[in-house]
C-alpha cells in the first residue's frame, strides 16, 4: 500500500525531480504551490510506479493530484496504486485538479463519476513571448505603463535575487507593509506566506527577482520552472510607483522565461474581482481548466438494499430483528478466523449491541459495501457482503453462514445469488473472492461458481466476470 509523507521544505528536492519536467501547465503541479499552501492543503506525497502521487485536503476531503511521471513513469499503474489505496483505507476516490488534456483519461477509465470545473480555479496562461515583448496594438496599454515607469524612475533596474539578498528582501517587506491597505484575513495570510517563501531565494529551483532603485526594492517576484512553463507564485510591488507591475512582469519574463520556456502561468484568481481584472489585462492565451472528479461506484445508483430470492433463501437488508443472530455471527471467533477480518481492528470504544448493525448501515450509506442478511424461512442464518469496490467495475464478495446451518449448501446458494445480482443487476464487470488455503469448504464453494485465478502463500483467488 502507498505510504505518504507530508510535504516539507526538506522534501522539495524530491518533488522537483518530477515537477521540473512536468507539462501539465497548472500551478498545483509545482513544489512552490505545495509548500506555500501546505497549512491549507496538507499535501502528502508518495512515489510509486515511477510517478509522484500527491494527496491534498480540498474542501474537507482527501483528493489526489493526477500522477506526475518521472523519466520511466507509468501513469496508468500509478492510478491503480491510488485506487488500491482508497479501497484499503476506505477513502473516497477523488482526483483533483486534473489538467484538461488528461480529463479524457479519467472519463474513459471510470464508469461512474461526478465532475466539477469551477471558473475560480482556472489558471491564467500567457505566451512567454507576449509577456517578454508586449507586442502589437493589443499590448499598447502595457507598453505605455512600462514607458511611464522608465520615464519616472530611470535609475530603476531589474535584478535577480538570491539568498545573499535577504536583507534587501526584508527591507522590501517592511516598505510593503507600510503601504499595505488590504484588511481581509485571507490577504494578510497570503502576505505572511509570501514572506516565508521568499526566504527560499537561495534554492536553485526558484527564480527570484525585482526592480531595485537606490538600494531598495520596488517590487519582487518568485517563480518556478516546470517543463516548458514558468509559474509566477508571488508578485508584489510597492504602491505609488506607477507602472511598476507591468515593468516587473516584462523584466521577469525577459530574464527567466528563456531557454525553452513557452508559456507563463500567473495562477488563478480565487474568484477575486480585482485579481481577475488584472490578470485579464495581460491578455492570456488561454485559461487552464482544472477538473475535479469524484469517482463513484455501482452502489451510488442504489437508494436502498434490494431483496434477492434464491431457491431456498431470501437475501435482504439487516433489520433490528436480526441483531441477536448477527451479533452471534460476528462474535464467533472460531468461525470467523476464516473470514479474514477481526472487528477489533476497527473498534473504537465500547462494543455496543448495535455496533455491527450500525457498521452495515454506515458502509451502505457511504457506498462502501452492501451487506445482505441470508435468510432461511425468514430467519437470519448468515451474511453475504459485496465490498471493496474498485471504481472500475469490480468488487469483492464474501459469505459466512452460522455454524448450525453449515454443510447444507446455503453458502454456495447465497454466494452465487449475490454474485449474479452484482454482475447482471448492478452491472459490475467482475466479482472477485478469496479463501484461506486451509479452508477446503470455502474453496469448494468458490470453485463451484467462479474461476480460480491465482494463489499466494495465504490465499486462493477467484474471479467471475461477464
Amino acid at each position: 500500500m502507498l505510504t505518504f509523507t507530508p510535504v516539507t521544505q526538506r522534501a522539495l528536492a524530491r518533488l522537483r525531480r518530477y515537477y521540473q519536467n512536468c507539462n501539465y501547465h497548472l500551478c498545483e503541479y509545482a513544489a512552490g504551490t505545495k509548500l506555500m499552501w501546505r497549512n491549507y492543503l496538507h499535501p502528502q506525497f508518495a512515489e510509486a510506479k515511477g510517478c509522484l502521487i500527491v494527496k491534498n485536503q480540498i474542501e474537507g476531503k482527501w483528493r489526489f493530484d493526477f500522477p506526475v511521471p518521472g523519466a520511466a513513469g507509468d501513469v496508468d499503474a500509478a492510478l491503480g496504486e491510488i485506487e488500491a489505496y482508497c479501497v484499503q483505507t476506505g477513502i473516497p476516490l477523488s482526483i483533483c485538479l486534473v489538467p484538461e488534456e488528461k480529463a479524457a483519461d479519467i472519463v474513459t477509465r471510470y464508469p461512474y463519476l461526478q465532475m466539477a470545473n469551477y471558473r475560480a480555479w482556472w489558471d491564467y496562461l500567457y505566451e512567454a513571448e507576449d509577456l517578454r515583448e508586449f507586442p502589437g496594438r493589443r499590448y499598447s496599454g502595457q507598453r505605455n505603463h512600462v514607458n511611464k515607469f522608465r520615464k519616472l524612475y530611470p535609475d530603476a533596474q531589474f535584478r535577480p535575487l538570491t539568498g545573499a539578498d535577504s536583507a534587501l528582501i526584508e527591507r522590501f517587506w517592511q516598505d510593503y507593509e507600510a503601504v499595505f491597505t488590504k484588511t481581509s484575513a485571507s490577504a494578510k495570510q497570503e502576505l505572511m506566506l509570501a514572506k516565508k517563501m521568499l526566504r527560499l531565494a537561495d534554492k536553485p529551483y526558484f527564480h527570484v527577482g525585482g526592480m531595485e532603485q537606490d538600494g531598495r526594492l520596488l517590487s519582487l517576484s518568485l517563480g518556478e520552472r516546470c517543463g516548458d512553463m514558468l509559474i509566477i507564485h508571488i508578485e508584489k510591488a510597492l504602491y505609488g510607483y506607477e507602472g511598476v507591475y507591468p515593468a516587473t512582469v516584462q523584466a521577469f519574463a525577459r530574464h527567466f522565461a528563456v531557454n525553452g520556456v513557452r508559456c507563463i502561468n500567473r495562477e488563478d484568481d480565487a474568484g477575486d474581482r480585482g485579481l481577475r481584472t488584472s490578470k485579464l489585462q495581460y491578455l492570456p492565451s488561454r485559461l487552464g481548466a482544472k477538473y475535479c472528479f469524484d469517482i463513484r461506484n455501482e452502489l451510488c445508483a442504489l437508494s436502498e438494499i434490494p431483496v434477492l430470492r434464491a431457491e431456498r433463501l431470501t437475501l435482504s437488508a439487516f433489520t433490528e430483528a436480526d441483531r441477536a443472530a448477527y451479533n452471534a455471527l460476528c462474535l464467533d471467533d472460531e468461525r470467523n478466523r476464516w473470514w479474514g477480518y477481526d472487528y477489533r481492528d476497527d473498534l473504537k470504544g465500547e462494543l455496543t449491541e448495535n455496533y455491527f448493525l450500525d457498521v452495515t448501515r454506515h458502509d451502505f450509506a457511504h457506498k462502501l459495501a452492501v451487506n445482505f442478511a441470508v435468510r432461511l424461512d425468514g430467519k437470519c442464518i448468515g451474511e453475504a457482503v459485496l465490498y471493496r469496490f474498485d471504481s472500475r467495475g469490480g468488487a469483492e464478495l464474501g459469505c459466512r453462514i452460522a455454524p448450525e446451518y453449515a454443510h447444507n449448501g446455503y453458502g454456495t446458494e447465497a454466494f452465487r445469488t449475490v454474485a449474479e445480482w452484482g454482475l447482471y443487476r448492478l452491472h459490475l464487470r467482475h466479482v472477485v473472492a478469496k479463501c484461506y488455503k486451509e479452508n477446503l469448504a470455502s474453496y469448494r464453494m468458490l470453485a463451484s461458481c467462479m474461476r480460480r485465478t491465482g494463489e499466494d502463500e495465504t490465499f486462493y483467488y477467484f474471479n467471475k466476470e461477464v
